[in-house]
C-alpha cells in the first residue's frame, strides 16, 4: 500500500520508531492519527509536525484500556473521514532479570502492553480497513520474538504472539484487501528503558549500544517494507542474521543468544 494520500494510526507515536514513522509518514504525503499514553511526548511530536497543515492529529490513549481503544476508531474518523492503515508500535521491555525474579504485576504489564494491546487496537480498526480498497497492518513484533533473550524472557513470549497472531490474521485476510506485516527490529536507539520505567537497562536491552540502527532508519525500512506489502520486515543487520542462524539452527541460534546476554544477567 503506498502511503501517499493514505490515514495511517501508529500507536506509541510520542518518541522513539513511533515519532520517527510520523514523520516520515507525513513526508510521503500521507495523513497520520498519533497515539500515545504520554501527552508530553505526543504534543513534541505534534509540535515536529505543525507545518504539515492538518494532517496530523494525535489522540491520547492507552493501548491496554480496551473501553479506550474502541472509541478511537471513531474519533479518528470523525477527524480525518477515513482510516487506511496501522501501525501497532506502541511496547515496552521488562526489567532485565530472570522469569524467577519478576513479580506477576510487572509480568501482566508487559505482555499487556506488548500482545494486548497489539490485539486491542487490530480488532478495533479491522472492521473499517475491511471496507477499505486497500489497507494494512503492521505490528511491530522484535529479533526476540523468535530467538528469546535471556533476561526479557516475558518481553519476548509477548512479541512471539505477536508475531503468530499477525502471521495468522495475514493468511486470514490472504483473499481481502487488507494486507498484514509483521515487523521484527533488532537493536534500535530508542528511549524504550525510560518508556518502560525499568530503571538503568543494559546496553544489549535498549538498543543504544554502537552497532544499533536508528529509529529513523528503522522508520525508513518499515514503511518501505509496508508500500512493498512485505509479509516480514526484519530491521537491522542483526535481525537479519539472527533469523537466517535461526532458521539454520534455532538450538544453536538460542544458545548464542544466552551466552551474549548470560554475563548481563550475572552482573
Amino acid at each position: 500500500m503506498k502511503v501517499a494520500g493514505k490515514v495511517v494510526v501508529v500507536t506509541g507515536a510520542g518518541s522513539g520508531i513511533g515519532r520517527e514513522l510520523v514523520l516520515l509518514l507525513l513526508s510521503k504525503k500521507a495523513l497520520v492519527a498519533g497515539v500515545d499514553i504520554n501527552k508530553k511526548s505526543l504534543d513534541e511530536t505534534a509540535d515536529l509536525a505543525m507545518n504539515v497543515e492538518g494532517r496530523f492529529a494525535g489522540f491520547v490513549s492507552d493501548v491496554i484500556d480496551k473501553s479506550a481503544v474502541n472509541a478511537l476508531p471513531d474519533l479518528v474518523l470523525e477527524y480525518f473521514g477515513k482510516v487506511d492503515g496501522v501501525i501497532n508500535n506502541a511496547g515496552i521491555i521488562q526489567p532485565f532479570v530472570k522469569l524467577n525474579d519478576l513479580d506477576y504485576t510487572t509480568i501482566e504489564r508487559v505482555f499487556n502492553v506488548n500482545f494486548y494491546g497489539t490485539l486491542y487496537v487490530t480488532k478495533a480498526f479491522l472492521p473499517i480497513l475491511l471496507k477499505r480498497p486497500e489497507a494494512h497492518i503492521a505490528n511491530l513484533s522484535s529479533m526476540g520474538g523468535f530467538v528469546s533473550v535471556p533476561g526479557q524472557t516475558i518481553y519476548c513470549a509477548a512479541k512471539a504472539a505477536v508475531k503468530l497472531m499477525s502471521e495468522g490474521l495475514a493468511s486470514e485476510l490472504a483473499h481481502t484487501n487488507v494486507r498484514v506485516t509483521v515487523v521484527c527490529p533488532g537493536a534500535i536507539a530508542t528511549n524504550i528503558r525510560e518508556n518502560s520505567g525499568v530503571g538503568s537497562a543494559k546496553t544489549a536491552v535498549n538498543g543504544r549500544g554502537s552497532q544499533a540502527l536508528s529509529a529513523a532508519d528503522a522508520a525508513e525500512i518499515i514503511v518501505q517494507g509496508i508500500e512493498n506489502d512485505a509479509r516480514q520486515i526484519f530491521v537491522g543487520k542483526d535481525a537479519m542474521l539472527m533469523g537466517k542462524f535461526y532458521r539454520l539452527s534455532p538450538s544453536r541460534a538460542t544458545r548464542a543468544i544466552a551466552s551474549k546476554m548470560g554475563a548481563l544477567l550475572s552482573e
